[in-house]
């Protein structure tokens, strides 16, 4: 399709309409964020994304198409107005935006996170006029931009840890006439030269809260971040740093999830048969079916994030029918395989796995089924617990 003198004119049209269909639905509702929306052009932070096609290839795999201008105006325009996630790396390459290719499967690693999601965290991190800002994960820049029309770009610190991924931010960023604080530097550290921060956003994931987040908040300062794991679990949490350098704070409702940090990301496991092999012949049956972590649900979401927690060491993969639970840290493994309506289980290495995940369970099923909101995580220089009032002295630690 041949492309418009000014694709301007068109970004401004699809933009309005963007921001209409958002403000409808009723996900955005400050004026101050509605004006960044109709401010910030989206198009000129993403020049090249990936979608996926409408079927996958005869491996099951997801097929993701290339999108940019020069392909396909059309397509390119209306999916940077649309509340969608837009993913532009996979497995930590730069695609030739040139000469893009279709993929295969693979696993996405920097993205446009839809617009919507975006003003939520700024709003969820209860940002105001004034505050310094340190985000994590400036991926294309968009959520920067965003930032900055609603404050100011000399308050707005935002760290990149591929440095290809920050050249092309700021170019954009700059073109648009914001200049942020920008740094290529692992989230898990902050930004020690530009601390300390009155808010902190991490738009990617982490297993544990970092040390570091905590030391460079004010006093009253807020943290908001998503705490993931190799389960898959996620949470969001908006911590409240106190005096002494702890900090306290309720998950936030919902089923939001981020790429994790690269640094916290899950490592290979190998075959799961490898593993299979070396469990108990005699299986016992489980007490509680898989499914109930790994269905569709928003309760399965929430229960992976608490299962974690009991085994933050374990991954979880299915092969046919039958579900491995694999903890490279203890060298520990399980595999529940379905029988004559009950799953049968077979544990071995130092820490029974199904066993820990069934005591949260219990005690889960036991306290009322509480939602993630009930929930909260205290952080202090001897660890982080989650804790709630009707379990009984539970306490389930995350990783250090």
């Amino acid at each position: 399709m041949a492309m418009p003198a000014d694709p301007e004119t068109d970004a401004v049209r699809l933009r309005e309409a963007m921001v209409d269909t958002l403000a409808r639905d009723g996900g955005l509702v400050e004026p101050a964020w509605r004006t960044a929306l109709e401010a910030v052009p989206r198009h000129r932070f993403v020049p090249g994304f990936y979608l996926p096609a409408d079927e996958r290839d005869g491996l099951g795999l997801t097929v993701w198409e290339p999108v940019t201008a020069e392909i396909d105006y059309g397509r390119w325009l209306a999916a940077a107005y649309s509340d969608t996630t837009l993913i532009t790396q996979f497995d930590g390459m730069e695609p030739d935006w040139k000469a893009p290719v279709v993929l295969r499967g693979g696993a996405p690693t920097s993205s446009s996170t839809l617009p919507s999601l975006v003003v939520r965290m700024w709003a969820d991190a209860e940002v105001a006029e004034g505050h310094t800002v340190l985000e994590i994960g400036t991926g294309t820049g968009y959520s920067t931009a965003l930032a900055c029309e609603r404050l100011d770009s000399g308050d707005i610190t935002s760290i990149e840890i591929d440095p290809r991924r920050l050249e092309s931010a700021a170019d954009a960023l700059y073109s648009c006439g914001y200049t942020p604080t920008l740094a290529v530097a692992d989230g898990l550290y902050g930004y020690w030269p530009e601390a300390r921060f009155d808010r902190i956003v991490a738009a990617c994931s982490f297993r544990a809260v970092p040390p570091a987040l905590l030391a460079q908040t004010r006093p009253g300062g807020k943290i908001l971040l998503t705490l993931s794991g190799w389960l898959y679990g996620y949470a969001r949490v908006l911590l409240t740093v106190a005096k002494d350098g702890t900090a306290e704070g309720a998950l936030l409702p919902g089923t939001v999830s981020f790429m994790a940090a690269r640094t916290h990301a899950a490592p290979s496991f190998g075959n799961p048969a490898h593993w299979a092999a070396g469990l108990p012949d005699k299986p016992r049956p489980a007490r509680h079916r898989p499914e109930r972590l790994m269905a569709a649900t928003d309760e399965a979401f929430h229960l992976r994030f608490l299962a974690q927690c009991a085994v933050p060491g374990a991954q979880l993969t299915t092969v046919g029918e039958v579900v491995h639970l694999i903890d490279v840290v203890s060298g520990s493994a399980a595999t529940l395989t379905p029988g004559d309506g009950v799953w049968d289980v077979r544990e071995g290495g130092p820490v029974r796995l199904w066993q820990r995940v069934e005591g949260v369970l219990d005690a889960f099923d036991t306290a009322g089924r509480p939602r993630p909101e009930t929930f909260t995580l205290h952080v202090w220089g001897g660890g982080q617990f989650l804790r709630h009032p009707n379990l009984h002295g539970l306490a389930l630690p995350t990783v250090s």
